[in-house]
């Protein structure tokens, strides 16, 4: 299975000067996500995609040693679709914002992959997001529940050939390292109490 961390984004939301996966929880939140990966022990290769919406982004993961992907950076779905093309292994997909991921919580999503699907994508409950204090941007209703994205996906590439057309199962896990997307300044606050 390949890591790969979507790490492109213009990040607007977070209105911040500085690139929003360079912002510092202990360390640039990118790193974190990225030594998750690589302390997980489920990949054999860990690859960034990168994007000319985030130049410091790349230098970052490139100087860490990590092989990147440079997307067109024209959005999240476009430029995954862009990615997926390059493989045949089934691909662990996270968001580069992701400050809380750890080895443990990865370990736990890849064991309990059915590799039958398609596409899979962890989800989280708005009681959950209620009771931590996030608000969701965007909802979808699943098993008669509301739940938002945790921008984790796990993709068989041979199995999709075009995204528009894909039959997406879900998986619910309320826990906060998964939960805790780091999207505005609101979040980045509720990082740092975290």
């Amino acid at each position: 299975m390949i890591g790969l961390v979507m790490c492109g984004g213009k990040g607007t939301r977070m209105e911040s000067a500085q690139e929003k996966l360079l912002l510092k929880y202990k360390k640039p939140v990118i790193y974190h996500v990225i030594s998750a990966l690589g302390k997980s022990g489920c990949f054999s290769k860990i690859i960034c995609a990168t994007s000319c919406n985030a130049p410091k982004t790349s230098k970052f993961v490139k100087d860490l040693g990590i092989f990147t992907i440079e997307t067109k950076g024209k959005g999240y779905v476009e430029d995954l679709n862009e990615v997926l093309k390059n493989f045949d292994d089934n691909v662990f997909v996270v968001s580069g914002d992701l400050a809380l991921l750890d080895s443990e919580i990865i370990q736990k999503i890849v064991n309990d992959f059915e590799d039958r699907q398609s596409w899979t994508s962890i989800l989280v409950s708005k009681k959950f997001l209620d009771l931590i204090g996030i608000k969701p941007e965007y909802l979808v209703n699943y098993d008669g529940e509301q739940c938002a994205f945790t921008g984790i996906s796990i993709i068989n590439p041979k199995m999709i050939a075009a995204m528009e057309h894909v039959q997406e199962s879900y998986v619910v896990i309320d826990d906060k390292r998964i939960a805790v997307n780091l999207n505005t300044k609101s979040d980045y606050d509720l990082l740092g109490a975290a």
